[in-house]
């Protein structure tokens, strides 16, 4: 019986301490707030400061690739290698391709396609166009050059030059005609430098298109607007005057 009065009183004070508010441990603070921890945004920067020293803390601060950002400088050539991928394949693996002899990149589902001259910005809208009229609603195609080859191509000069013959077009130049024309020792004497002809063939209609160049103009006279940047495979025919003294 006192056990129960005496357990009775103890239960009582306890609620009259919760009902007042007042801590049931002296431990506690009577008033005012539990302290809170400040968190600072995390920046590139402050992330950076804030490591320890020796930490290798890796920041990824790359611009997200998109067919915007794709080189719209390099012009593809015969050897060069490039990955290829369309981002809602969902694989990020880039297959690997390489310009053929021909000229041609073998592009999964599209089949083989001419690249040759075009940037990887514009193939890669090409093929967006191509693919999203058969395979994909919406196609985000990506491209970039891996490796350039040494070579991008051959050009040929035959005529009334010291040296005819092939050349290979150096692929960290631009290989104009006047280059060639000095590639292959420069003019004879009896050259008709004024109507030098170069020979290409249109890569949409397989036709040759012919374009009449005064040399003698260029290389004499510095005159580089007619210097024409040549591509693999263009002919250029050096005529001889039909006058020799």
């Amino acid at each position: 019986m006192i056990g129960t009065r005496f357990s009775n009183r103890r239960f009582a004070a306890v609620m009259l301490l919760l009902l007042s508010g007042l801590p049931l441990f002296a431990d506690q603070p009577v008033s005012g707030k539990a302290p809170t921890k400040t968190v600072s945004s995390i920046t590139s920067s402050n992330l950076m400061a804030a490591a320890p020293s020796g930490t290798n803390t890796a920041v990824n601060t790359n611009v997200p690739i998109t067919m915007d950002t794709l080189d719209d400088k390099h012009t593809l050539a015969l050897g060069d290698k490039v990955s290829y991928r369309v981002i809602e394949d969902g694989d990020p693996a880039a297959a690997q391709l390489v310009v053929t002899d021909s000229g041609d990149l073998e592009i999964p589902l599209a089949g083989r396609y001419p690249v040759v001259g075009l940037t990887c910005k514009k193939l890669a809208w090409t093929l967006k166009e191509a693919l999203e009229k058969e395979y994909y609603y919406h196609a985000t195609v990506i491209l970039a050059v891996d490796a350039m080859s040494h070579t991008r191509g051959r050009i040929y000069v035959e005529g009334a030059v010291r040296a005819a013959g092939p050349q290979e077009i150096p692929s960290d130049e631009v290989f104009t005609l006047s280059k060639a024309i000095d590639r292959a020792g420069g003019l004879t004497d009896y050259a008709k430098g004024n109507k030098v002809r170069i020979t290409r063939k249109d890569a949409a209609s397989g036709k040759d298109t012919n374009v009449l160049v005064n040399v003698e103009k260029i290389l004499q006279k510095g005159n580089r607007e007619g210097d024409m940047t040549l591509q693999a495979d263009d002919f250029i025919w050096v005529p001889e005057s039909g006058i020799r003294f």
